[in-house]
């Protein structure tokens, strides 16, 4: 995969903040950067458990950490959904 190096400039006091090592906190960086754009609808589940360095499987893992739904649809439209397309 092709890569991109990015250089980040935070306060020292994040890593004792988060109680993070360096390459424990970029990580985790990383992670909620994807759940967030995930959330979003800017990236699929795929995309962002790439962009999180993790499997899609570890990735449906932590939406449910974070609190996210593993779906891009509201309830709202997952019903319109099903009234347009399932009728008996």
């Amino acid at each position: 995969m092709d890569r991109v190096y990015v250089t980040v400039d935070l306060p020292r006091s994040i890593l004792s903040t988060f109680r993070k090592e360096p390459q424990e906190f970029v990580q985790e960086m990383r992670l909620a950067a994807a759940v967030k754009w995930y959330e979003l609808g800017q990236v699929s589940q795929a995309k962002a458990a790439e962009i999180a360095g993790i499997s899609r499987a570890e990735f449906l893992d932590a939406l449910r950490r974070f609190g996210v739904s593993p779906f891009q649809e509201t309830m709202e439209e997952i019903i319109h959904e099903v009234r347009e397309n399932y009728e008996p």
